[in-house]
């Protein structure tokens, strides 16, 4: 029996998901080193140009995010498959258009970040040196899109521990880096934005090298397969269904921001407090998901029901424990950590109010979590589309209803219902899903 063929175990599920939930935990560490460092420098205008300079570049990012999801399907079910030559094929179109398009942003910064500047206007201070950072950290472009691709073979292989080792490369050199240049060098907002560079570039380095499985033989240069056009539209097509998912999805949560900032600033601040919650929560089932869909995409590729079926469960049951764990803890210890995050009463007063919700999100989101994985594994990348903007109807319709009957509590059951929308539209689509695969 192939490994691919091997029978879904807990430990299998485990062994994929636990490093991903470790590696997503170093994430927030290396936003508050940045904050950090260039806090040491005594003004604000240094921490406001690394926050407005880091958000405009994850957002122009953030377009190429669906690379990470669909290498996994696709790479996940050619593996299964047996078809070797086609999962370093996929790669290696994957890691041409990040290429293509970091190089598109280097070259056409200018414009970017006018426009950026345009629609998140600063002071002159800030803004002269955010531009000082972006300069430096636009160079890491084709590195920083690359590696979506780099992480999501790695996780269609099974290789989560490869994941785990590049982001603690990644962000411990990220983290030494910034000391040195920052408090040690004095470089200030450019040392940051320069340690990052580099942490970037020797990051994709590293992922390649944690991909040598996929340069094996000659595959990967096989460039007829490479780009052939019939496989090129299939990888265009399952991409552009994520992009038009995840973008609708980021949507929803920032129109749920802008709808709270009409509230006050008091409930502004509760409630990007309590989002921290709901980001907690999407690092943990993300480990749970991400088992989901390579262990669905292999199952799919070698059209076996049984291991599907079995993969969908087993992540689930883990995902399961998972939020429940989740939601007993921002219960019992949410007010803690709102007192970690806001010294103001009025805030941890307010954020207390809403706590209730943050708390409920884990266990109602799961289901949307755990289908997202199954979907994109099977590449069943059209029906998420179709089940998101179904879902996003229904949440702007909440909105509508309940904002000017109940404030902020309608705004948090409209995220409620999002997510509820999301698993029941998407688990009405399932049965169909598993009908589709032979045995």
């Amino acid at each position: 029996m192939s490994e691919m063929q091997a029978e879904i175990t807990h430990a299998r599920v485990l062994k994929i998901a636990v490093p991903i939930v470790l590696s997503n935990a170093t994430v927030p560490i290396l936003g508050a080193v940045d904050t950090g460092v260039v806090g040491q420098m005594g003004t604000a205008a240094p921490i406001g140009a690394v926050g407005i300079g880091a958000v405009i570049l994850a957002t122009l990012y953030f377009i190429f995010g669906f690379l990470r999801m669909g290498t996994t399907g696709l790479v996940a079910q050619a593996r299964g498959a047996g078809d070797v030559a086609e999962s370093g094929a996929l790669l290696m179109r994957a890691v041409l258009l990040a290429a293509a398009a970091g190089v598109s942003f280097i070259l056409l910064q200018g414009l970017l970040f006018w426009g950026a500047f345009q629609l998140a206007p600063t002071s002159a201070e800030v803004e002269t040196l955010a531009r000082s950072y972006l300069q430096i950290r636009i160079w890491g472009a084709p590195a920083t899109i690359a590696l979506y691709a780099v992480t999501g073979w790695l996780i269609a292989v099974e290789n989560t521990r490869g994941v785990f080792v590049l982001q603690i490369w990644m962000n411990g050199l990220n983290i030494i880096l910034d000391l040195w240049f920052v408090l040690g060098l004095g470089w200030g907002v450019e040392g940051v934005a320069i340690a990052t560079l580099i942490a970037e570039w020797t990051g994709v380095l590293l992922g390649l090298w944690l991909c040598r499985a996929a340069f094996a033989g000659r595959q990967w240069c096989d460039w007829p397969r490479v780009f052939d056009p019939v496989r090129i539209r299939r990888m265009a097509q399952v991409n552009g269904d994520i992009m038009v998912r995840s973008v609708l999805l980021t949507g929803s949560f920032t129109t749920f921001l802008f709808i709270g900032a009409k509230f006050g600033d008091v409930t502004l601040a509760a409630n990007q407090v309590l989002l921290q919650f709901v980001e907690i929560t999407a690092f943990a089932l993300d480990g749970f998901a991400f088992s989901a869909e390579a262990l669905v995409g292999a199952a799919t590729g070698a059209k076996n029901r049984s291991n599907l079926r079995r993969a969908a469960w087993i992540s689930a049951q883990w995902g399961l424990g998972c939020a429940v764990l989740l939601a007993a803890g921002f219960a019992l210890g949410g007010p803690y950590l709102i007192d970690l995050m806001a010294t103001s009463p009025e805030v941890r007063q307010e954020a207390r109010d809403y706590l209730i919700w943050a708390a409920a999100l884990p266990i109602i989101s799961l289901a949307s979590y755990m289908y997202d994985g199954i979907y994109i594994g099977a590449t069943w990348t059209r029906d998420m589309r179709i089940a998101m903007i179904q879902s996003v109807a229904i949440y702007v319709l909440t909105l509508v209803a309940l904002v000017p009957l109940l404030g902020n509590h309608g705004l948090w059951v409209a995220l409620v219902v999002l997510n509820v929308a999301r698993g029941v539209t998407l688990g009405l689509r399932y049965p169909g899903l598993e009908a589709r695969v032979a045995r």
